[in-house]
């Protein structure tokens, strides 16, 4: 029943493509998804129940671009709190062991996306653990990039770059494995907007908006240079998620704020728009299409999203699954 709605959903999108660009689709026979909880999509609608340790969902968006473009093998092995380390090495979860992620590549691969570097160094965790708990020290300042500057140093800054170089490596390793594959890094959209605060859903500091923004740009950037130097393919997802960051209204905004939603994200993570979104974006750079999102996608995923959301909450096998989720947030 799950799969059905998925190749529903996909279907649905795949009528906001352009009819030419559908017809100019590169043909596929085995893709792997590999990457972070951005990439797997912790609590989107439908979760995919057998892997709730890495915390996948039936529409992240590997498995649109999947359907989109009509594969004949998906593996999906993405995993939420990934990093580079753990495409070679095993992953901790709250219920086992994830295998090395690389492990589902073979030298059939023919298509590799990856989303990953958030979590390199604890760079994404720094952020949304440390800076919110500083904004009632310093309201409209900067306490959170004065929290991370040492000796005149941005620290965040200096991981990033060796980000880049993790995830260059990354990208040979691919290669190595898959050398016929058409590989793919995905960056990250945005968080925050480039203007404008809404401190009741990213509580940071006035002055710290434009840090956040800053250092996601700075990760970006990162991303975008590891894929250069390896020929990899970039798909840039912050610049046309413009005005869909967690301060825009509901239905526009592709990132959940800073509280849990069970039935549409983890907090700072993005929505089922968000998924949508990027899968679009990423179909649309490997068919040379346009990358940018029109009104009538954005209008389409939000009417999705309810859907899927209201299925969600009538599930009894997902119902079950979130209040052992609840159960285990109490304790």
């Amino acid at each position: 029943m799950k799969v059905r709605r998925l190749a529903a959903a996909c279907a649905a999108l795949a009528l906001l493509i352009p009819m030419g660009t559908a017809n100019a689709a590169p043909r596929f026979t085995n893709y792997v998804a590999l990457g972070d909880s951005y990439t797997s999509a912790p609590f989107v609608p439908l979760p995919d129940l057998l892997s709730l340790g890495c915390a996948r969902s039936y529409s992240n968006y590997p498995k649109q671009v999947a359907a989109m473009l009509h594969v004949q093998r998906f593996t999906d092995v993405s995993c939420g709190g990934a990093d580079t380390t753990n495409m070679t090495q095993p992953q901790s979860t709250i219920i086992g062991t994830a295998a090395p992620q690389f492990d589902a590549l073979t030298p059939d691969t023919d298509l590799v996306t990856l989303g990953i570097g958030g979590n390199d160094f604890g760079v994404f965790g720094d952020i949304v653990g440390t800076c919110p708990d500083l904004r009632a020290s310093d309201p409209t300042g900067v306490p959170c990039k004065a929290h991370f500057t040492v000796n005149g140093v941005d620290t965040l800054r200096e991981k990033i770059k060796q980000t880049q170089i993790r995830i260059a490596i990354v990208v040979q390793g691919i290669r190595a494995r898959s050398p016929k594959a058409t590989v793919v890094l995905v960056g990250y959209p945005k968080i925050a907007p480039e203007h404008g605060t809404c401190p009741s859903i990213l509580p940071f500091a006035d002055g710290d908006y434009s840090y956040l923004y800053s250092i996601e740009q700075e990760l970006n950037a990162a991303v975008a240079g590891a894929a250069a130097a390896g020929g990899a393919t970039y798909v840039d997802t912050f610049t046309p998620s413009t005005g869909h960051d967690a301060c825009a209204p509901d239905g526009q905004a592709w990132i959940q704020g800073k509280d849990i939603n069970l039935l549409r994200a983890l907090n700072y993570h993005p929505r089922f728009e968000g998924q949508a979104g990027v899968a679009s974006l990423t179909f649309k750079t490997l068919t040379g299409a346009p990358a940018v999102v029109t009104a009538a996608e954005q209008s389409a995923w939000a009417s999705q999203a309810r859907k899927l959301s209201r299925q969600a909450a009538t599930s009894k096998a997902v119902q079950a699954s979130l209040n052992r989720v609840r159960t285990s947030a109490q304790r």
